[in-house]
């Protein structure tokens, strides 16, 4: 059975909120108004999860997916209901996720339109139901503007706190660091342009939004090598290291076709397509020159491959059998990367 429910539907979808499969809306749902969001379902809502959920997180990069990647998480959802949240598209990934994938009891999607949405009762239902959520890409900002400080920011967190896993891609990946790169100007800033203005405008950075385990000193970054992305992310690493005033930010970057997998005890493997990696940068120190007006001067900063015969430990932020080391060097906003 698959069903779209849209701003005149929204019966169904309180419905499904509650795991009714017929009859009334209970008692202290609310009305039919506007609701600012789509909603989408495949698969039996009404199934007895197979198996017991356990705390993972998936961090893709971007690109298609990796079966082998969303096999291993929906293995941790306990093989039972997951929910997609997004802010745009329609249901293709929840098709994907349900039919080409598979091993789900139920896949739902949520499309926020707008901030109110963020705290809807019958919304706030369908995640608190869920086994795993994925967020999907898109534009971050949406995501950062539509739900943080919201009740849907509270449940997120409260989703993994209990245990449950947890993943993104591309966009969705964006948001999950304890820092992150907002694109909050409605753009997306590349490397030349972070680099020889590192505390512009364009350069749009958050925090304080979502809580993930072993991320909350970490900036994350997607489509990494395809869009050259090492040198912006170094700049969100020195940009987040200055406002927190403290030299432990990590910057992780995950190439296109890839997805970095955790596991509860913080022990991460890569899985990917296309022999892609997941970049650690950590340069245990604050950038040399991070001034309004000026290019970064960054040097000596240590940058780790992490590919799939890689263990990355995320408790210390070691890597077993690297896939490559490198040293990255930031003169007069000019980056050099130098194999180890």
């Amino acid at each position: 059975m698959r069903r779209m429910v849209s701003r005149f539907g929204r019966l169904a979808l309180v419905l499904a909120a509650l795991g009714v499969a017929g009859g009334a809306v209970a008692a202290g749902s609310r009305g039919l108004s506007d609701p600012g969001y789509r909603y989408y379902e495949v698969g039996d809502l009404d199934a007895a999860r197979p198996g017991q959920t356990q705390a993972a997180m998936m961090l893709m990069g971007g690109g298609d997916w990796v079966p082998e990647a969303f096999q291993w998480w929906v293995e941790r959802a306990g093989n039972g209901r997951v929910v997609i949240l997004r802010a745009s598209g329609d249901d293709n990934l929840q098709n994907e996720l349900y039919y080409d994938i598979g091993g789900v009891t139920s896949v739902q999607t949520l499309v926020f339109d707008s901030r109110k949405a963020a705290d809807d009762p019958a919304v706030l239902r369908v995640v608190r139901g869920a086994d795993a959520i994925f967020i999907a890409g898109g534009d971050q900002s949406r995501y950062i503007r539509f739900w943080k400080g919201t009740e849907l920011n509270q449940v997120l967190n409260e989703h993994v706190a209990a245990g449950k896993p947890i993943g993104g891609t591309s966009a969705g990946l964006a948001i999950l660091g304890g820092y992150s790169y907002g694109a909050l100007d409605g753009g997306s800033v590349n490397s030349p342009a972070a680099l020889s203005d590192p505390m512009g405008s364009k350069v749009t950075m958050d925090q304080d939004f979502l809580t993930m385990p072993y991320l909350s000193n970490v900036v994350t970054d997607t489509h990494f090598a395809k869009r050259e992305r090492l040198g912006r992310l170094i700049v969100f690493v020195a940009r987040a290291a200055q406002e927190k005033g403290q030299d432990d930010i990590v910057g992780i970057g995950v190439d296109e076709d890839t997805a970095l997998c955790v596991e509860a005890d913080g022990r991460g493997r890569v899985y990917s397509l296309d022999d892609g990696y997941a970049w650690l940068v950590m340069p245990h120190r604050t950038a040399d020159r991070l001034s309004s007006g000026e290019s970064l001067e960054f040097t000596s900063i240590p940058v780790t491959g992490v590919g799939a015969g890689s263990r990355l430990h995320l408790d210390g932020f070691t890597v077993d059998n690297p896939a490559f080391t490198a040293v990255a060097n930031v003169v007069d906003g000019e980056l050099e990367l130098q194999p180890e």
